[in-house]
């Protein structure tokens, strides 16, 4: 078997003496699609900072935090095996920078593109590329602070994939779209969860789990209270009881909704 993209092990973090963030055990496959469900507060957002190494866990005998199974990996490798799209990101690159200096800024972990970075012929054909394939291609000379919400995300998610990452991380993918954007969007993310790459969804929304990812994580009070393929962990009970109210579920060809 190869190794795992990421593991977890038996990691806190913990912030003005509070653990906000307690796992046991998670781990990501190489080509998994999963997604992590929960509500606001529940630690999501620090799972991925977590998994950036944007946070440390507190040092124990037991902690673990393995990425492609090395625990010492240099933070720019990991950032270039994880492409994350993010609200924080977004707000960053609320400016005046174009959405294809946004999208060649992916090959240097940059907000924007530095003086000191050389911009290749290969680059920047990539960064055309990522554009066309997100639908975007037409606004490349566009400034970000001019972009609708869903067009401002399509751009950071070319960015993300324009350096080919072993996985892409979506924070709340659907946050701030109209309902038409959203639509949209998530036949984006369709069309994401069928190429090679690892692909993890993290939101509080049961509709943003398109019908191709096949893994749950349920994260409430900052530990997972569920973990496993997608029919099994997706239940009316269970999400009662994760969201604090009666639902019901309703499935139709592996897409979900409540009611």
């Amino acid at each position: 078997m190869s190794t795992p993209l990421i593991e977890i092990h038996h990691a806190q973090v913990v912030r003005d003496g509070r653990t906000i963030l307690s796992v046991d055990r998670f781990v990501l496959l190489r080509g998994e699609r999963v997604a992590v469900l929960g509500p606001n507060g529940a630690g999501k957002s620090t799972l991925i900072r977590l998994l950036t190494r944007d946070v440390l866990p507190i040092h124990t005998e037991r902690s673990r935090v393995l990425v492609d199974g090395d625990p010492l990996k240099p933070l720019f490798e990991v950032r270039a095996l994880l492409g994350i799209v993010s609200d924080a990101l977004q707000s960053d690159y609320d400016r005046a920078v174009t959405v294809e200096h946004v999208v060649l800024s992916g090959f240097f972990g940059s907000i924007g593109l530095y003086r000191t970075g050389e911009v290749t012929g290969e680059m920047t054909r990539a960064a055309s590329e990522a554009m066309d394939a997100l639908g975007i291609g037409h606004l490349a000379d566009r400034t970000m602070d001019t972009l609708s919400t869903g067009e401002a995300r399509r751009a950071l998610i070319a960015r993300a994939l324009v350096a080919d990452p072993a996985a892409l991380v979506l924070d709340e993918p659907c946050h701030g779209l109209d309902p038409s954007a959203t639509w949209h969007f998530r036949r984006t993310l369709s069309s994401l969860a069928r190429s090679r790459r690892a692909l993890v969804v993290v939101t509080h929304h049961v509709e943003d789990i398109v019908p191709e990812i096949d893994r749950v994580v349920l994260l409430d009070g900052g530990r997972i209270v569920a973990d496993g393929p997608k029919r099994d962990v997706l239940t009316s009970e269970r999400l009662s009881e994760l969201f604090g109210f009666p639902m019901r579920l309703e499935e139709r060809d592996g897409a979900y909704r409540w009611w």
